[in-house]
């Protein structure tokens, strides 16, 4: 006796699904069981959780010669999701199922020895990516049906266990009714209630700032004394960015999903993300890595969101350094030997620093207890390349007495309203020229700002070529400055930048690792 079943599972690479046809030959030679296809740990310990869960369907799998074949076989498979589809091979190949039924449908899911069929992470990303190639009906655990149901276009059928879904299959072949279990429907939308810019006393210069920073998708730098109001700053950041839109929104949800990090409150996710990593954070946590299958970082949860470094100086010099090329290119590489796995990381970064180690060295400094030696150690870890990516460079004050009688500040929605008009002008502006329905002027290349036709006059950008002559600003700083100026020209409503938006704009990208 011999058969070969087929049918069809999903691999990630990072974030991204691909198509995995799942064989099996079954013989009746030597008993054994043999995955290949470039599979993990988790994969090669396949063998047991099958045998096993076969039995309970009376599936004599471990006396048989069962070989399978995890194709294509040149690429590297990760984690305990393909149980279920190696199982339905194996069905199909014992005469178990037929093969018509299941070829052409995707199976997710890690199995238990007792045949239950148990959740795996990342099933939105798998099923997204097999709606996109066509396949129309996913088989996965019910823990999962939720997030599976969220991608339109296919169909999601839950299972519990290997019993219940032979049984479905034998229902089918034999053109009897279904008790198909409910895929739960999303849950409801909460109304998240965003950190209100209103709490924080004061503090004008910074709000600007945050204003700024969130119509243009310019990076910012607050540096002050503790308790001035820098991490409610930047938590509020969040508050006054547009929502995602559908292709975003789904973008991050998947990495959630990939992460683990969805919850029971299954749903797509339409705000953006906010990460705050300790200082304490490895490379890997931050980055993204891992010693065994390569995991998102920080940088990737924050995709589409804000990433906040709070004592950014306490940070591993190194971690710092290596937020460079993300910050450039949106997206993070991690290398392996044996493969190398891209992460999308566009996010807005927000960095946080006290005036030096022991946070009393603002004002005349008479409290401090840092000598001159620890301060520009302190603040060494933030000057070169990676200060020189960060737009907008603002000292906090701490907030006085005084600041107890002004009036209430405006509210986020307020300001998430001219963020929202500022965005949209330059979704106008730049979409032909730069092929983007959503680009901001932060993605806007500096060798187009200094071109016609939105060169600005000579008189306008006299500040920029002054300072660039005297080694004050990089060409890179140069370019970023322009940028800022043209979103504080989107803010007003004007059609292009003045000389005051280029002053300002240059005067908030003031050193203030030198000033400290």
């Amino acid at each position: 006796m011999s058969g070969l079943g087929r049918t069809r599972s999903v691999g990630l690479t990072g974030v991204a699904g691909f198509l995995v046809e799942a064989e099996a030959h079954v013989t009746n030679g030597l008993p054994g069981f043999a995955i290949g296809g470039l599979g993990d740990s988790a994969v090669s310990q396949s063998p047991g959780r099958i045998r096993a869960a076969a039995s309970a369907v009376g599936l004599p799998a471990s006396q048989r010669r069962v070989i399978v074949n995890l194709s294509p076989a040149g690429v590297r498979k990760v984690g305990a999701g393909f149980d279920l589809a190696v199982f339905v091979a194996v069905a199909v190949a014992m005469q178990k199922v037929p093969q018509a039924l299941v070829h052409d449908v995707v199976h997710l899911g890690e199995l238990g020895l007792d045949g239950s069929v148990r959740p795996v992470p990342g099933v939105l990303p798998a099923v997204h990516a097999a709606a996109l190639a066509g396949v129309r009906h996913a088989v996965v655990p019910v823990a999962n049906a939720a997030e599976a149901g969220l991608v339109p276009g296919i169909r999601v059928h839950p299972v519990a266990h290997v019993a219940e879904l032979v049984d479905r299959y034998d229902r089918l072949s034999r053109g009897r009714p279904l008790d198909e279990v409910a895929v739960p429907p999303p849950a409801p939308v909460a109304s998240e209630t965003p950190k209100d810019l209103a709490e924080v006393m004061g503090q004008s210069e910074a709000k600007l700032a945050l204003e700024i920073a969130a119509a243009g998708g310019h990076h910012l730098l607050l540096a002050g004394p503790p308790g001035a109001g820098k991490t409610m700053l930047a938590e509020r950041l969040p508050g006054i960015l547009p929502p995602l839109d559908a292709a975003e929104s789904m973008e991050v949800t998947a990495i959630h999903s990939v992460l683990g990090v969805l919850g029971d409150d299954v749903r797509l996710l339409t705000r953006p993300p906010f990460v705050a990593p300790h200082h304490g954070a490895s490379m890997a946590a931050v980055i993204g890595g891992g010693s065994g299958r390569v995991r998102p970082g920080a940088i990737t949860q924050a995709h589409r969101g804000v990433l906040f470094l709070d004592e950014t100086p306490e940070f591993d010099k190194a971690v710092l350094q290596s937020l460079r090329t993300p910050l450039e290119r949106g997206t993070v590489t991690i290398a392996r030997a044996n493969e190398a796995v891209s992460f999308p990381a566009r996010f807005q970064l927000v960095l946080a620093a006290n005036p030096c180690p022991c946070g009393n060295g603002w004002g005349r400094g008479a409290d401090c207890t840092c000598t001159p030696m620890m301060r520009r150690s302190y603040f060494g870890k933030l000057s070169g390349p990676l200060l020189d990516r960060v737009d907008l460079q603002v000292h906090v004050q701490p907030p006085g007495l005084s600041m107890a009688g002004h009036p209430v500040g405006e509210r986020s929605e307020l300001v998430a309203g001219r963020v929202a008009a500022a965005r949209a002008a330059q979704h106008e502006r730049w979409r032909a020229v730069l092929g983007s329905e959503r680009a901001l002027n932060a993605d806007a290349p500096g060798s187009v700002l200094r071109a016609v036709p939105w060169r600005l006059p000579a008189g306008d950008v006299s500040p920029l070529d002054r300072s660039l002559e005297r080694g004050g600003i990089s060409l890179r700083g140069y370019d970023r400055s322009l940028r800022v100026a043209w979103t504080m020209a989107d803010l007003a409503g004007r059609q292009r930048p003045g000389r005051d938006d280029v002053d300002l704009a240059l005067s908030l990208r003031g050193s203030v690792g030198a000033a400290a």
